[in-house]
C-alpha cells in the first residue's frame, strides 16, 4: 500500500512510501482512500513551522487530515455498508480525560493531550487504504462525489458559526451583515454558510486571482479587493481567515455595535505592527465587541458541515477543487499556484 509520508521540519523527506495494510479493529471501517485536501497546516508540518508530531517511537507521519474515501469494510450492525462514501473526523480525546473530552468535545480539550490524525502523533489519511472508528466516521450524500473532501474544512466553519451564533444569544438582535476575511477555501466556505444563513455578506482579498471573484459573487455575496481601510462596510459579524495580526486589530475597530469577530487563520510568521491598544480596548468595551478563536470540530460540527455542503450547489463545490494531483507530486501541491483555491490528492494514482 502507498502512503504519503514526511519527516515534520525537513521538506526533503516528503516521499510516496510503502507501508503494511490496515487491519481493521471490531469497530473499524475499512475504506479505500479517494482523495485528500491539501490545507496550510500541511505546509506548516513540512516545512517546520513547529507543528506536526509523528507517532511515539516513529521518525515518520503518515500525513493528511482532510480526507475522503470508500467504505471496503463496515462492522455489522452499524449505519455504515461498502460504498457509503465517508470522511475521517480529526481530533481524537485525550486519555485523561479532560471534562470536555470526556463529553465528546475533543476540540476543546484543556490540558493538550488530544491527538489528531495527519498531526499529532497520529497517522492521516494520506494512503490508499486507511481504518478509522465509526465513532469517528461520518457518512456523507452519495451525491457530493469528490466534493466530499471539502467536509473538514468545512466542519471547522460549522463550528465557527455555531459559536458565533450562540454568543448573538445574548441579546434579542440578530446580524444581518457579514464579513469574510480571506477568499482561500476557508473564507470561501464561511461565505457559502453566511449566505446559507441568509446575511450580507462581503468577502475582502488582497488579490483578485483566478476564480475567488467569481466564486463569491455566485453565491450572491461581494466580493472586494483591497484593505480593510478601503471597505465600505461595517458588518456585525465577522469571520477572519486570514491570520494577519494587524487586520484583527482593524477589525475589532471597524466592527457595528454588539459585533461578533471570530478568529480562525493562523500566520506562521510573525510581524510586528502598531496598534493603538488603548483606543481598541476602548472601541470593545463601549460597542460590547466579542473576539474569540476557534479551531478544529466535534463531531455535531461535522454533521452540520455535511448537511450545509449537501444543500450548497454541486457545480459551486466542484470549482472550489483547482488541481488535482498524483500522491507523488504532494510536496508541489504544499505551494499554490496563482489560480489554486483548493488543492486535492489523487490517493489512487
Amino acid at each position: 500500500m502507498k502512503a504519503i509520508t514526511v519527516i515534520p521540519g525537513r521538506p526533503d523527506q516528503v516521499r510516496v512510501s510503502d507501508l503494511d495494510e490496515p487491519t481493521p479493529g471490531p469497530d473499524d471501517l475499512l475504506v479505500e482512500g479517494r482523495l485528500l485536501g491539501i490545507c496550510g497546516t500541511d505546509t506548516d508540518i513540512v516545512e517546520g513551522h513547529d507543528y506536526g508530531w509523528p507517532p511515539p517511537g516513529r521518525e515518520r507521519l503518515v500525513i493528511g487530515h482532510e480526507s475522503l474515501g470508500t467504505v471496503i469494510q463496515a462492522p455489522p450492525g452499524t449505519p455504515f455498508a461498502p460504498g457509503d462514501l465517508v470522511a475521517g473526523m480529526v481530533r481524537r480525546p485525550d486519555p485523561v480525560p479532560c471534562e470536555p473530552c470526556g463529553h465528546g468535545e475533543p476540540d476543546f480539550c484543556r490540558n493538550g493531550l488530544y491527538t489528531e490524525r495527519g498531526i499529532k502523533e497520529l497517522d492521516g489519511y494520506g494512503s490508499q487504504r486507511w481504518v478509522v472508528d465509526t465513532q469517528y466516521a461520518i457518512k456523507l450524500d452519495p451525491g457530493l462525489g469528490d466534493c466530499g473532501v471539502l467536509l473538514e474544512p468545512a466542519s471547522v466553519l460549522a463550528k465557527a458559526w455555531e459559536q458565533s451564533e450562540r454568543i448573538f444569544s445574548r441579546a434579542t438582535w440578530r446580524p444581518k451583515v457579514a464579513l469574510v476575511t480571506g477568499a482561500g477555501p476557508i473564507g470561501l466556505l464561511a461565505a457559502l454558510m453566511g449566505v446559507q444563513r441568509g446575511l450580507e455578506v462581503h468577502v475582502l482579498d488582497l488579490h483578485d486571482r483566478g476564480p475567488r471573484r467569481r466564486l463569491v459573487t455566485d453565491l450572491g455575496a461581494a466580493f472586494h479587493v483591497g484593505e480593510l481601510g478601503d471597505l465600505d462596510v461595517v458588518p456585525d459579524v465577522v469571520m477572519e481567515c486570514t491570520g494577519h495580526g494587524p487586520l484583527v486589530f482593524g477589525l475589532a475597530e471597524r466592527v457595528a455595535p454588539d459585533a461578533v469577530i471570530c478568529l480562525l487563520g493562523i500566520m506562521p510568521a510573525a510581524h510586528p505592527a502598531e496598534a493603538r491598544l488603548d483606543e481598541i480596548n476602548k472601541q470593545m468595551v463601549l460597542k460590547n465587541t466579542v473576539v474569540f478563536g476557534s479551531v478544529n470540530a466535534s463531531r455535531r460540527n461535522f454533521e452540520q458541515a455535511a448537511d450545509a455542503l449537501s444543500k450548497a450547489d454541486r457545480g459551486w463545490l466542484t470549482r472550489m477543487i483547482t488541481r488535482r494531483i498524483p500522491m507523488r507530486d504532494f510536496a508541489d501541491g504544499l505551494h499554490k499556484h496563482p489560480d489554486d483555491v483548493k488543492v486535492v490528492v489523487d490517493l489512487q494514482v
